[in-house]
């Protein structure tokens, strides 16, 4: 490891990248054992529900087995995120091929979102280029000088039953179903392939089982897993001591070491979403292989001085909605009561 990849405690980015590039080599191997364990077993799950339907079995039963089969939706939608950042396969063409094949059972357009990801990565921890990719955030200030409606807006969407339930149902369901903003050509064409793809499956599944039975399996298992997504995305930038800064003065390795979450789960969940709580090397390297991710972590000692997010304390996080520019941490609407707003 470089010697200087700290320098006045200050992680050197030149350095800390060079160590990093070990752990950013894509495996074949590892990456068809992940396909095993998280692509079989959510279609057998499937298959199950599809036999308890059949066979007039109690709606509870499907429902509990819609349970499981959304957690490994979770844990596949973590490695189409990797076929995004090109880290899955070491192959372009492998990652570009699974990438669309989850997409279509995620409900994510693979070019689409690719896209919309990267421009993430790259202003994450930015308050001057928010708005793509991220979670609507407003600092204390534009809170306070905003509109009536505005804040209205911007309460009900913070609002945990919204941001958690109605939201993300929203963004995969209807949002994802046609392109972003600034999308080109191949963005295109992704968002109208997998609709395609979607809407075959839909059919078939009608034609075979019936709409009914296939909303039956589907709608809980959608909702389930984009409320559990959008919450690890939503912890992974949203906690109390965050790091936030306006462009002159945003650093890169700071936006991922302090700007991302180093989220500390159990070991059944950490396995369940991939190893996607070690966000903050992620965001130092994002094209590190979630199976690789853990021995980073392990051996590297600077990513390890990064202060844990614990399960229990991010559920704290529900209540910090602003940005405060002066205290330079995320506030409640509760800290600001007593400050005056503006009046249109």
């Amino acid at each position: 490891m470089p010697t200087t990849i700290v320098e006045n405690n200050q992680p050197n980015r030149k350095d800390l990248i060079q160590a990093l590039s070990i752990y950013a080599q894509p495996d074949y191997r590892k990456a068809l054992v992940q396909i095993s364990n998280t692509f079989i077993p959510y279609v057998g799950l499937w298959a199950l529900m599809i036999y308890t339907v059949v066979q007039g079995l109690s709606i509870w039963i499907t429902l509990l087995i819609s349970i499981a089969a959304a957690a490994f939706l979770v844990r596949l939608f973590v490695l189409f995120h990797d076929c995004c950042h090109g880290a899955f396969f070491p192959w372009r063409l492998g990652n570009r091929l699974f990438g669309y094949i989850a997409g279509v059972l995620t409900f994510t357009p693979y070019e689409d979102w690719q896209r919309n990801h990267v421009i993430h990565h790259a202003n994450s921890g930015d308050l001057d280029n928010r708005g793509i990719g991220d979670v609507w955030t407003l600092t204390v200030a534009e809170y306070l000088e905003a509109s009536r409606p505005k804040r209205f807006a911007y309460r009900v969407f913070r609002n945990p039953l919204v941001l958690f339930s109605i939201t993300p149902l929203i963004l995969f369901v209807i949002v994802h179903r046609f392109p972003s903003s600034g999308a080109k050509k191949r963005e295109n064409y992704s968002v109208m392939l997998t609709n395609v793809a979607i809407a075959a499956l839909i059919l078939v599944m009608s034609l075979t089982i019936g709409f009914q039975n296939y909303l039956l399996m589907q709608f809980p298992i959608i909702l389930l897993a984009a409320s559990v997504g959008t919450w690890l995305f939503y912890v992974q930038h949203q906690y109390e001591d965050v790091y936030w800064s306006r462009n002159d003065g945003w650093d890169l390795t700071r936006s991922g070491l302090e700007g991302s979450s180093y989220y500390q789960l159990p070991v059944v969940l950490q396995w369940i979403v991939g190893n996607i709580g070690l966000h903050h090397i992620h965001h130092v390297r994002a094209n590190i292989p979630n199976y690789n991710l853990q021995r980073c972590f392990n051996e590297i000692p600077v990513l390890q001085s990064v202060t844990p997010l614990t399960l229990r304390k991010s559920f704290q996080s529900l209540w910090l909605n602003l940005w405060d520019e002066e205290a330079q941490k995320l506030v409640s609407f509760k800290s600001i009561k007593a400050m005056p707003r503006g009046k249109s």
